[in-house]
């Protein structure tokens, strides 16, 4: 499977460009969107987006993303991945948006039968989607601190999903590998355009510059 994952588009049309035309260069096999698709919304601005990606799409939204983008995502082709899990091409898709809660394991997942606490869904083939990353992985800031959540790196340090798409912040988008897990911030807020993740038997990510 290849995905293409990005975020932080920031309601940017020049942005949403650039996804389209990475789409047409690396035909990936579904596109991962990790959040802030705009600017305080509204809501149509996410419709509108969505529906311009011609494959299939999960996301979740960002801290930037007012309410009326959750209606907006269900109202386009686009799959909301918030607090749901979607299994796609045999890979677990579980997706957590805009803030991380203080009780991550427990919080409520639906995965498209019932729902089940965060902590009995994740297994080591999971594709975690979230909008913050993991407290010193991929979140140093322009100062130098960590912006990061200890809650969600408690939670992958415990259940080690394969693979872990984030974003929010900005200034260091990249790769991490702990161990079995690879953590990518996707972010396209200042110099790159997201991340080319090919998976099967191993695991390759690459940057988009």
């Amino acid at each position: 499977m290849r995905i293409l994952a990005v975020a932080d588009l920031h309601g940017a049309q020049y942005r949403l460009n650039i996804v389209l035309q990475n789409i047409a260069s690396y035909q990936p096999d579904v596109v991962i969107v990790c959040g802030d698709i705009t600017q305080f919304g509204p809501g149509e601005v996410a419709t509108n987006f969505l529906n311009q990606i011609p494959i299939r799409t999960l996301v979740v939204p960002g801290n930037i993303d007012t309410f009326d983008v959750d209606q907006g995502i269900t109202a386009s082709n686009a799959t909301n991945l918030d607090k749901r899990q979607v299994v796609f091409q045999k890979v677990p898709f579980v997706g957590i948006g805009r803030e991380i809660p203080s009780q991550l394991p427990d919080i409520l997942i639906d995965d498209g039968t019932n729902k089940k606490p965060l902590k009995k869904l994740l297994k080591t083939t999971s594709v975690l989607v979230t909008h913050y990353p993991p407290y010193k992985v991929q979140d140093k800031i322009f100062i130098g601190t960590h912006g990061g959540s200890k809650e969600l790196r408690s939670l992958i340090d415990t259940y080690k999903p394969r693979l872990v798409l984030c974003a929010h912040i900005h200034e260091d988008p990249g790769v991490t590998t702990l161990g079995n897990i690879t953590v990518v911030n996707c972010s396209m807020g200042k110099r790159t355009e997201g991340a080319l993740i090919e998976i099967s038997n191993i695991l390759k990510v690459s940057i988009l510059d």
